[in-house]
């Protein structure tokens, strides 16, 4: 079999990434132990990526929302680019709070960098960020430069940078921060990134208090992770004064790996990530912020970011960026927390009955089966953690019972019960909703509204000394009050006699459980009987459970034989 052309071809077209001569690679052993500065760009390269980018009204409400949820440095605009970025640009400015820095961004053109720096005039905290592409390809095929001109436009603009902030007299109420993006940095030659970032930083003259940011874009995502990350330590390894500066990252996720690229990058030495809300951007997107963020809250690492009402920033991204979050996207995805395979729900179901029956569960770490995360940490409810189609188990349906009617389930209950869950996802052929399922079981086992189920108990009398009682009662049969009587050594037995006399059945109890419901003065008894029923002088029984709940003990479980009476006869 000879391969196709394009596979052919395979050989000439494309060239393995070379990896890094870095033998002494540190980054490997270590871990990370603390969040990064983070910068959201959402406004300015996630905003740029839209097919219909948001308006000013729409720009408002984003940047109110990343400044809710705690992110301190935040890049608004492209002012040069519109007056749109330009006025939006002002309108942060006049609007942010007091510890949060405005970043704008400009390419190294005079004019322009001129245009964003006058828009952030009277800014209490502004980042000037310009950028330069500095690979070979864009120099060559794009700028058509050589490396001395690209140092030359990159240290001039610096300097323009310099004298219209931190040297210029009149603006000395800004706080000003310099960043500086080689961009195209996954593809430059690291000598040559390392010889630009010196002579931007010469020209700059950063302090320890105030570093400058040297970002390394992941422009285009070209490697694996662990090549990015020795690109990242070799220049911070490898710059002088590295005190005074401040390593960024700015990764996209061409190859789908910008998540593990910035996580190495910052064991490799990075202080700080730039990146989008679920992963907007050009292309396959910039990183995720909120995938690095919740990582290390997972890690028990806090992130200085507000995750807890994660569903409104969900909310507020797809309706603001016209873009939905995928299902299946980490943490911020419908169906992250969702189980619908019946091994996994009934693992997620034994997790939490053991960590709720602990004498401290708050006090002990997270470990529950399938959920690296608390869902309830996010906003989420535990509602959504377990999802039943006719895929499902008898874990799925029996959770749902337990969480919306506080009904724990014996095993044999939850096998009789799931057939007739199955059934009806089946008939329905998708998913059953939590309300659906809680409907099934009241009208299955005959829980709710008993007096319109064709028997129910009226009422009763037990008497009778030590273990001969006698059991009298009134059924209510289809409308009609029907008299009962039995014996036996207890309420409970006494009554199945009564109903074997009125019915003409053998009733045996195979199984019987019991739980509270409730709490005070309002607490109920719940029964589960499992009967073993046959019509007297028939030679095949069949088992059917029931479920009975009342205040009085013994009278639940005349209930929850009944349920099996109602189940059987109707």
């Amino acid at each position: 079999m000879t391969c196709p052309l394009s596979c052919r071809a395979i050989a000439t077209k494309y060239k393995p990434f070379p990896p890094i001569n870095l033998p002494n690679r540190k980054w490997p052993s270590r871990v990370i132990t603390k969040a990064p500065r983070w910068l959201a760009t959402d406004l300015r390269d996630g905003n740029q990526s839209l097919p219909d980018p948001m308006n000013f009204q729409e720009k408002k409400e984003y940047f109110d929302l990343l400044c809710k949820v705690g992110y301190k440095e935040i890049e608004v605009a492209f002012p040069s680019a519109s007056q749109i970025d330009f006025d939006f640009t002002r309108y942060a400015v006049e609007n942010a709070p007091a510890d949060v820095a405005i970043q704008v961004l400009s390419p190294c053109r005079e004019a322009l960098i001129r245009r964003t720096i006058e828009s952030l005039k009277g800014a209490k905290k502004a980042i000037v960020h310009i950028y330069l592409a500095a690979s070979p390809l864009f120099r060559d095929v794009v700028f058509n430069t050589s490396e001395e001109q690209y140092l030359s436009m990159a240290t001039k603009s610096a300097k323009l940078v310099r004298e219209l902030t931190k040297d210029n007299p009149d603006a000395q109420d800004t706080q000003w921060q310099f960043e500086f993006s080689p961009e195209t940095f996954s593809d430059t030659p690291l000598d040559f990134s390392l010889r630009v970032c010196e002579e931007v930083k010469k020209a700059w003259e950063p302090t320890v208090e105030n570093p400058i940011i040297f970002n390394l874009p992941a422009t285009v995502e070209m490697s694996t992770p662990n090549v990015f990350a020795d690109q990242v330590e070799y220049i911070s390894t490898n710059i002088s004064e590295r005190e005074k500066v401040c390593i960024s990252l700015h990764c996209h996720n061409d190859r789908g790996c910008a998540v593990a690229a910035s996580e190495l990058g910052q064991m490799a030495g990075a202080d700080r990530i730039e990146g989008c809300l679920f992963g907007n951007g050009e292309r396959t997107g910039n990183v995720d912020l909120v995938t690095l963020g919740l990582n290390l809250f997972t890690q028990g690492i806090d992130p200085k970011i507000d995750f807890s009402n994660l569903e409104k920033m969900v909310e507020v991204s797809e309706r603001l960026n016209k873009i939905p979050v995928h299902p299946r996207s980490p943490y911020g995805g419908s169906l992250v927390v969702c189980a619908f395979s019946g091994s996994h729900q009934d693992a997620i179901k034994k997790g939490f009955a053991r960590r709720n029956n602990a004498a401290d569960p708050d006090s002990l770490p997270w470990q529950i089966p399938y959920l690296p995360l608390d869902p309830g940490d996010v906003g989420r409810t535990y509602e959504a953690v377990i999802r039943v189609n006719s895929q499902s188990g008898k874990g799925g349906a029996a959770w749902i019972i337990l969480r919306k009617l506080e009904l724990d389930l014996p095993r044999g209950l939850q096998v009789n019960f799931s057939k007739h869950v199955q059934d009806e996802a089946e008939f329905k052929d998708r998913e059953l909703l939590s309300d659906e399922i809680t409907d099934l079981f009241e009208r299955k086992y005959f829980l709710a509204e008993e007096n319109k189920y064709p028997y129910s108990l009226v009422d009763y009398e037990v008497t009778g000394k030590g273990e001969e009682k006698k059991f009298q009662g009134t059924l209510n049969i289809k409308g009609e009050i029907v008299d009962i009587e039995g014996v036996g050594n207890g309420p409970i037995s006494s009554f199945m006699n009564a109903l074997e006399n009125y019915l003409g059945y053998d009733l045996d109890v195979e199984d019987y459980h019991e739980h509270s419901l409730g709490k005070g003065s309002a607490t109920k008894a719940v029964s589960y009987l499992q009967i073993k029923h046959n019509r007297k002088g028939s030679e095949e029984p069949l088992t059917e459970w029931g479920v009975g709940i009342d205040k009085d003990v013994s009278r639940a479980s005349m209930k929850a034989a009944l349920s099996v009476v109602n189940r059987i006869l109707c």
